[in-house]
C-alpha cells in the first residue's frame, strides 16, 4: 500500500491536475519553498564568508597572545618577562608595543590619533607591512618615521615620503601646575609619513611608529613597553602556552589569547548570525502555508478519486499517505532545487564578485560554501515541511467514504 500511495502521490504532482488552479497552487508552493531555501542558503553562506573575512582581519590585527600589566600601563620587570618569553620553544616571535592617544596636527588641520609604537620585530607578529597602499614601511633608522592609516591621512592631507613636509604629534603631559604656553601641556615631535596602510573599524586613526617615539613623547625609560605581543609557531596551542607563561610570569601580568581579546566581537557576530537564521527560518515557516494550501486544495480536487480508491479497498491511512507523500515531494523538490540554485549563485559570486558590499566600494560580498550550511538549511526546511505535510494530510473520513 505504501508503494501504491507513493506512486499516486507522484502522479498527482507530475501529471496534469484536475484543474488549472490546482496545478498553479501546487507548483506555487514548490517554487516558494525553492526560493526560500535558496535565499537562506545564500545568506548563511555570505555570513560564513564574513566570518572568514573578520577572522583574517583579526589575525593580522591581534597577536596569538598579548601580555599586559595588572598594575598600571607599563609592564614591570620587562627584562625578566622577555627572557621567560624568549625561552619558550612554542613562541616564534614577540614584540614590545606602546599604545596611547595623541593629537596630530598638520598646518591648519588636526585630529585625535591612536599612536602605536612598535619595535622592529612587530612585522613578524603582525605583517602589516604587506598591506601598504603606497609608500614604505618605516625603516626604523629614525624614530619620527611613521606609517599612517589611510582615512586619517586623507583628512589631514599630509604628504607621504622622505623629504615631504613634516606634521606635528602632540602628547599630553601628566601633572599639574600653571599653564602659560603650549609646551606646558604637550610633548611635541615633528614626524614624517613614510607610507599609508588601509584601516578598518579597529585600526581607524592609527599611526604606527618606532617604539622610541612613543617612549620619548610619554617620557618613559628606553626599555619600557605597555604590552608584549606574541606570535606562536602553532596558534592552536595558544591556551596551553598562555597557561605556561602565566605560571612563570606571575600575578603582575595579564595574558589573553586572540580569542579572549575578541570575545565581545565574536559574540556579536554569532548573535547576528543567529538572528539572521531565525528570520529566514520564519520565512520558510510562512512559506509552508503555501504547502498547506496546496494539500487542502488537492484533497478537495481529488475527492471523487478518493471515494473510488476507498471503494476499491484502500484504507484511510493509505489515503492520508497519498497527500502526505505529495507534500513531501513538494518539500524535497523545493529543498533540492533551492540548494542547487543557491550553490550556483554563490559560485558565481565567488568567481566574479558581481555583488558589491556597497555602492561606493569595489569590495564584493564575501561568500564561503560550507557543508554544514547544506545540513542547516535542509534540516530547517525539512522539519517545517514534514510537520506541515503530516498535519494537513489528515483528511476527514466522512468526506471521502464511498457513497
Amino acid at each position: 500500500m505504501k508503494n501504491t500511495a507513493f506512486y499516486i502521490a507522484t502522479r498527482y504532482l507530475l501529471a496534469r491536475k484536475g484543474s488549472t488552479a490546482v496545478t498553479f497552487i501546487t507548483w506555487l508552493a514548490a517554487v516558494a519553498m525553492l526560493v526560500a531555501v535558496a535565499a537562506m542558503f545564500i545568506i548563511i553562506s555570505v555570513f560564513s564568508g564574513l566570518e572568514d573575512l573578520n577572522q583574517d582581519l583579526i589575525t593580522n590585527l591581534h597577536a596569538d597572545i598579548t601580555v599586559k600589566s595588572t598594575k598600571g600601563k607599563v609592564l614591570p620587570n620587562i627584562d625578566k618577562a622577555t627572557k621567560i618569553i624568549g625561552q619558550n620553544k612554542e613562541i616564534a616571535h614577540y614584540s614590545k608595543v606602546i599604545e596611547e592617544k595623541a593629537y596630530l596636527r598638520f598646518r591648519e588641520n588636526g585630529d585625535i590619533a591612536n599612536l602605536r609604537g612598535v619595535d622592529s620585530a612587530y612585522i613578524f607578529v603582525n605583517p602589516i607591512n604587506k598591506n601598504i597602499l603606497y609608500g614604505t614601511y618605516p625603516s626604523f633608522k629614525f624614530s619620527n618615521e611613521v606609517l599612517m592609516e589611510n582615512k586619517l591621512d586623507n583628512r589631514l592631507t599630509i604628504p607621504v615620503g622622505e623629504g615631504a613636509d613634516y606634521a606635528t604629534i602632540l602628547m599630553p603631559k601628566p601633572g599639574t601646575g600653571i599653564i602659560s604656553k603650549e609646551e606646558d601641556i604637550f610633548t611635541k615631535r615633528d614626524i614624517y609619513v613614510s607610507g599609508i596602510f588601509p584601516g578598518n573599524d579597529q585600526l581607524d586613526n592609527t599611526i604606527i611608529s618606532p617604539i622610541e617615539l612613543a617612549q620619548e613623547l610619554l617620557k618613559l625609560p628606553k626599555n619600557s613597553a605597555y604590552q608584549i605581543v606574541i606570535k606562536l609557531k602553532n596558534p592552536e596551542k595558544a591556551d596551553e602556552v598562555k597557561d605556561q607563561l602565566s605560571k612563570l610570569l606571575g600575578s603582575d601580568y595579564e595574558l589573553k589569547t586572540k580569542k579572549e581579546e575578541n570575545a565581545a566581537f565574536w559574540k556579536m557576530i554569532n548573535t547576528e548570525k543567529l538572528f539572521i537564521y531565525l528570520i529566514f527560518a520564519l520565512v520558510i515557516f510562512i512559506t509552508t502555508f503555501n504547502l498547506a494550501g496546496a494539500i487542502i486544495i488537492l484533497q478537495l480536487d481529488k475527492k471523487e478519486q478518493a471515494k473510488s480508491l476507498m471503494s476499491l479497498g484502500m484504507n484511510m491511512k493509505s489515503l492520508r499517505n497519498i497527500y502526505f507523500y505529495t507534500g513531501l515531494l513538494i518539500v524535497f523538490f523545493g529543498i533540492i532545487c533551492g540548494l542547487v540554485l543557491g550553490t550556483i549563485i554563490c559560485y558565481i559570486q565567488i568567481n566574479t564578485g558581481f555583488f558589491k558590499a556597497g555602492s561606493n566600494t569595489d569590495l564584493p560580498f564575501p561568500v564561503r560554501i560550507n557543508i554544514s550550511n547544506y545540513f542547516i538549511v535542509t534540516a530547517t526546511a525539512g522539519i517545517f515541511g514534514i510537520v506541515v505535510a503530516w498535519l494537513f494530510s489528515k483528511v476527514n473520513k466522512t468526506h471521502f467514504k464511498a457513497d
